[in-house]
């Protein structure tokens, strides 16, 4: 296990072939923040981190022996899966809520935040992904963790689960029929949100290196306490594992982004 105040790498067979990523494992803001002008009560919120994704995780890497890379900074402080020049890499404002710590900010501030959580964040999971592939002796499977509000904006969202994805399905049409096999549960097809963005995690990482991937969202009420995550875990462990045994899912492919060409010039470490 490799613990920084940026990210937290959890250890596992390298060469079995599969990373897990977790990009709003946490709600941690570094104590010179304060709490960016906010009361407690938002870092118990969506706002602050992707609630459940933090034990799902750990309890998933565990299970399969494999690799993991979390964040350990709230996604209010700056986004991990946000590009670096997307304007909501630091949000003002997050689903209703005011960041006073993020409104005024200096641009030497927005730049001292990429540079010291966002870049080792990602030079991590650049790292992490390039030991699998060398252990491994070939293009490693990334399942990329996350989770979504029951609602939003008053309006329900049915989706017990999602799948998220730019135009490189290898890994999505197996996850989603197997998420669907069991016949209990809805799954979303880049529902409630669209997989394709320009400089997130998955186009940075996976997309423009043709490394076969997935984005799956849980809904958060499903996976806010230990049963929930226990039985998601269960759910889970044996799909990620029959794709990670599928050959096809572990060569390099490249895949044109629908967000459009990809940067002519390599994406900063």
């Amino acid at each position: 296990m490799n613990v920084s105040p940026v990210f937290e790498i959890l250890d596992g067979r390298f060469d079995a072939g599969l990373v897990l990523l977790a990009d709003h494992a946490t709600n941690h803001v570094p104590e010179q923040y304060g709490r960016l002008g906010l009361p407690d009560s938002a870092f118990g919120r969506h706002i602050a981190y992707d609630i459940g994704i933090e034990p799902l995780t750990r309890t998933l890497a565990a299970r399969l022996g494999v690799p993991a890379v979390m964040s350990r900074f709230s996604r209010l402080l700056i986004d991990p899966n946000r590009g670096e020049d997307d304007p909501t890499i630091i949000m003002r404002i997050s689903d209703g809520a005011i960041v006073p710590g993020n409104h005024p900010i200096t641009a030497e501030e927005w730049q001292h935040r990429i540079e010291t959580y966002h870049r080792p964040y990602h030079r991590a999971v650049s790292e992490v992904i390039a030991k699998v592939a060398e252990a491994s002796g070939k293009a490693p499977l990334v399942l990329s963790l996350h989770s979504y509000t029951p609602a939003w904006k008053g309006v329900p969202r049915p989706w017990h689960a999602a799948v998220l994805w730019d135009t490189d399905e290898r890994a999505v049409r197996p996850l989603i029929n197997g998420l669907e096999a069991s016949g209990d549960i809805l799954v979303g097809d880049n529902e409630p949100y669209d997989g394709a963005l320009k400089g997130d995690t998955m186009y940075r990482h996976c997309m423009m290196t043709g490394v076969p991937h997935a984005l799956l969202e849980v809904r958060q009420d499903l996976i806010a306490d230990e049963a929930g995550v226990a039985s998601w875990a269960d759910r889970l462990a044996p799909i990620f594992d029959r794709l990670n045994a599928d050959p096809k899912l572990h060569e390099y492919q490249l895949h044109a982004s629908r967000t459009g060409p990809y940067p002519s010039t390599p994406v900063a470490p």
